[in-house]
């Protein structure tokens, strides 16, 4: 009797053992949500910050994590100045001029090949919670750097880029050429990208778009389609893609911060997307498309010197160096190959335009190089109306080499 009594015993524990493990693991699963992909990514979330109403999470072979988010629960919508903003799903107009720049050129995102997001919402790659260095953009006057350095404590940025201020601009255009350059170490970046600017000093407001590389938030060293913005001058306000509200994405279709594929190879195939940001008057936001694909917009009012229009614009490339070795960085910009080089190997800004007064993209005027050392990175300004390249400009370099100690 006493034997089958112990048995039942321990029969029962074992039950109630198998009952708490099997709870475990569903309120676990039940805690990252429906994740559609092939790989698990129950580690990554240790350090990845999945974004509140995710209604669905698809992590890609290359390992990035994407969460579909209710688009009119996105973050933009924790701004205390957007609580009660209805989303504008498309421009009330376009400016005129605006050309299909090699828009054959297909926008690839490997994490498509892994699911895609439901109609209704948007997708936003999961990343690292921490604090970015992030400069002031160039002046013509002097090259600011910003403030939000809390991690990184040394290092500074360099460009080698076009700027031009004067008149009152109403968005600015480029083509920029998809390139795949090296960053020497995980704390240091390298960016191709437009700027559009308001304000100088505290008041200064920016609305920047482009392609960057930046193991230190991304966790690897691929090129990814990015945006950025600030109302303060890179004080307080201000983020990567959606990493705090701000931006509207109106596009369930592409992740900002995700990879972007194909890129160019020497010799063979030169790329391009094609970057447009614009002003609607009519709505005040400020649009962004590439390769002529609506992403969303800038709302009007997360800015102050940006709300009525830019005072200037900016093309071009720019690094972050951290000495780390006790020299200048390897880190490239644009291909890693100087401007002289030609067009196999260098990268380049093509269809350079502004947007004026009368909402009509224009051949920009009086263009200002701002290069921080043209033993490093350089550039060369370059025109040729008869071709779709416009006015155009190579630009970049290796880095530390003995010409750039």
């Amino acid at each position: 009797m006493a034997t089958i009594i112990e048995f039942v015993r321990c029969v029962l524990l074992s039950v109630v053992i198998a009952f708490v493990l099997l709870s475990v693991l569903i309120a676990r699963t039940l805690s990252h949500g429906f994740v559609e992909g092939r790989r698990n990514i129950e580690v990554k979330d240790r350090e990845l910050v999945r974004h509140k109403a995710a209604v669905k999470s698809i992590e890609s072979e290359d390992g990035d994590v994407i969460d579909c988010v209710d688009i009119y629960k996105q973050p933009a919508f924790d701004h205390p100045l957007l609580k009660n903003h209805k989303i504008q799903m498309k421009p009330s107009l376009y400016p005129i001029g605006m050309k299909a720049f090699n828009y054959t050129v297909e926008i690839i995102q490997p994490w498509h090949e892994s699911g895609q997001c439901p109609r209704g919402t948007i997708p936003i790659k999961r990343t690292r919670k921490c604090v970015f260095p992030r400069a002031a953009p160039l002046s013509s006057q002097e090259i600011k750097i910003g403030r939000n350095t809390t991690e990184i404590t040394a290092g500074v940025h360099e460009y080698a880029a076009l700027y031009v201020e004067g008149k009152k601009y109403y968005g600015a255009q480029a083509s920029i050429n998809l390139r795949n350059p090296k960053v020497e170490q995980d704390y240091e970046m390298t960016l191709s990208q437009i700027w559009v600017i308001g304000g100088r000093s505290e008041t200064l407001n920016t609305a920047e778009a482009g392609l960057m590389v930046y193991p230190h938030i991304y966790g690897d060293s691929q090129t990814r389609l990015f945006l950025y913005w600030t109302s303060d001058n890179y004080v307080s306000t201000g983020c990567y893609n959606l990493d705090c509200p701000g931006f509207v994405q109106t596009n369930g279709d592409f992740a900002m911060g995700s990879i972007i594929r194909p890129v160019s190879n020497y010799g063979v195939q030169q790329l391009a997307l094609s970057f447009t940001i614009f002003k609607d008057k009519r709505s005040g936001n400020w649009w962004l498309l590439v390769q002529g694909k609506l992403l969303g917009y800038w709302p009007s009012s997360i800015y102050t010197t940006l709300a009525g229009g830019a005072s200037a614009v900016s093309w071009g490339g720019e690094i972050f160096n951290t000495k780390s070795q006790g020299h200048h960085t390897s880190t490239q910009m644009g291909s890693g190959h100087f401007p002289h080089e030609g067009y196999w190997k260098s990268s380049y800004f093509r269809n350079l335009g502004v947007v004026d007064a009368s909402d009509t993209i224009r051949d920009p005027v009086d263009l200002v190089p701002i290069i921080s050392n043209t033993l490093c990175y350089d550039l060369q300004i370059q025109e040729n109306k008869n071709t779709d390249y416009g006015y155009y400009f190579y630009y970049g370099g290796p880095g530390y080499s003995q010409q750039c100690p």
